[in-house]
C-alpha cells in the first residue's frame, strides 16, 4: 500500500489549531446566547441537511441559525473555537486525520479535546468531474485539477485520494466548488473534486455537457481499502447515463462535550444540543420523507470507530427529557460492549426507530 504524507494536514491545521481558544470558559447571558450549525457552501449537501434541521427546530419554536462555511475542517475547528456554535457537519476522515497527530502535537491535541459526535449521518460520495477525454483517475497525471479550498473536507480527501493512488497532477488548484465548476466549464482546468452527498445541487446544472464532461470512476484497490466503495446511480445527474463506481466518506454531525455544571454558557449550549438531539430522533421519519434524499440512507447506529457520543446528546434522548413539542418513546435495553455513552445512544435509537 502506498504511504500518504499526513504532513499536509498538519500544515493546514497548524495555524488554525493554534487559534483554538478555551471558549469553554465563556459565559453568556440568555440575551447574548445563540444556537448555530456550521454547514458548507450554498450548493452543497451540508447546507441542505442543516436547513432540514433548522426547519424541524422552527416547528418546535426554536431557532438554530445555519451558517455557510468552506467545509469540514472549518466546521471542526469552528465548533471548538467559536462561541454560540454547538454543531458542525464534518467528514469522519477529517476527525481521523487530526487524531493521528494528537499524540505528538499539543496544538492538535488541544483542538480535538472534547470533540464528540451528535449523530452519524450519510456517506458522501467523492465526485471527480473531468473532461471526457480523461478516462480514469490515472488520467489526471499531469493535468490541472481543482481540489477544494484548504480548509475544506474536499481538499483533505482529494489530497489523500491523489496521493494514495499515486496520481500527480501538474497543478492542484485550491478553489471552492463554485469556482471550480466555472473554470472547468471554461476550459481553464481539466477536472475537479467535490466531496458531497449525491445528488448534490452543484452537478444538477444543465450547463454540464455530457459530450464534454463525465464523472470519473474510482476503483483503485488502495482507495477501496481506505474508503467505502459505493456507486452513483445512473441518472443521478442530467449528464450521467450510467452508474459510476466511486468511494465515499461518512459525514457526521459533531458537537462539543459541554458540562452543564460548569457555567451558564455550557448549560445553555448543552440544552441546545439536547433539544436538537431530541428533535432529530422524534422527527427522524419526517426528515427521511421530506428532507434531502440523503436522509434515507442515514443509519443512526453507524457510529464511526474511536469517537464517542456527547453526554448532552444522550441527555436529549433520555426517557425523562421533556420538550413541549416532542414526547420521547421508551428506551429499550442494549447489551453491546462499548462505551457507556455509545451504549445509551444506541438503546435510544433502537427504541425509537428500530435497529
Amino acid at each position: 500500500m502506498r504511504q500518504f504524507d499526513f504532513g499536509i494536514f498538519k500544515r493546514i491545521c497548524l495555524g488554525a489549531c493554534l487559534m483554538v481558544g478555551t471558549f469553554g470558559g465563556t459565559t453568556a447571558s440568555a440575551q447574548e446566547f445563540g444556537k448555530n450549525i456550521l454547514t458548507g457552501g450554498p450548493n452543497g449537501t451540508y447546507i441542505q441537511i442543516g436547513r432540514d434541521l433548522a426547519e424541524v427546530a422552527d416547528a418546535c419554536g426554536l431557532t438554530y441559525a445555519i451558517q455557510e462555511s468552506a467545509g469540514s475542517l472549518e466546521n471542526f475547528l469552528g465548533v471548538r473555537r467559536r462561541s454560540n456554535t454547538q454543531f458542525g457537519i464534518v467528514q469522519s476522515d477529517v476527525l481521523e486525520y487530526l487524531k493521528t497527530y494528537a499524540s505528538d502535537d499539543p496544538n492538535i491535541a488541544r483542538a480535538i479535546f472534547g470533540v464528540r459526535i451528535a449523530f452519524p449521518l450519510y456517506n458522501e460520495e467523492v465526485h471527480i468531474l473531468a473532461r471526457r477525454d480523461i478516462a480514469s483517475l490515472a488520467g489526471l497525471n499531469g493535468k490541472r485539477v481543482a481540489v477544494g479550498v484548504e480548509d475544506s473536507g474536499t481538499f483533505l480527501t482529494s489530497s489523500l485520494v491523489l496521493d494514495l493512488a499515486g496520481v500527480k497532477p501538474s497543478e492542484r488548484v485550491t478553489i471552492n466548488a463554485t469556482d471550480s465548476m466555472e473554470r472547468l466549464l471554461a476550459g481553464d482546468i481539466d477536472a475537479m473534486f467535490y466531496v458531497a452527498g449525491a445528488p448534490t445541487k452543484l452537478f444538477q446544472s444543465d450547463q454540464i455537457d455530457a459530450a464534454q464532461f463525465h464523472l470519473l470512476p474510482i476503483d483503485d484497490p488502495t482507495l477501496s481499502s481506505v474508503y467505502v466503495p459505493t456507486s452513483i446511480a445512473a441518472g443521478t445527474y442530467p449528464f450521467q447515463s450510467d452508474a459510476i463506481d466511486v468511494v465515499a466518506v461518512k459525514a457526521v454531525l459533531m458537537t462539543y462535550d459541554y458540562n452543564a455544571k460548569k457555567n451558564e454558557y455550557h448549560r445553555l449550549s448543552c440544552k441546545a444540543v439536547s433539544d436538537m438531539s431530541n428533535l432529530i430522533l422524534t422527527n427522524f421519519r419526517q426528515l427521511q420523507e421530506v428532507g434531502h434524499p440523503k436522509w434515507k440512507s442515514v443509519d443512526l447506529n453507524d457510529i464511526p470507530p474511536g469517537w464517542d457520543i456527547g453526554e448532552c446528546v444522550n441527555a436529549g434522548l433520555a426517557d425523562s427529557y421533556q420538550m413541549q413539542c416532542a414526547s420521547p418513546a421508551p428506551m429499550a435495553a442494549d447489551e453491546s460492549l462499548e462505551s457507556q455513552a455509545n451504549e445509551a445512544y444506541r438503546a435510544r435509537i433502537c427504541a425509537a426507530i428500530g435497529c
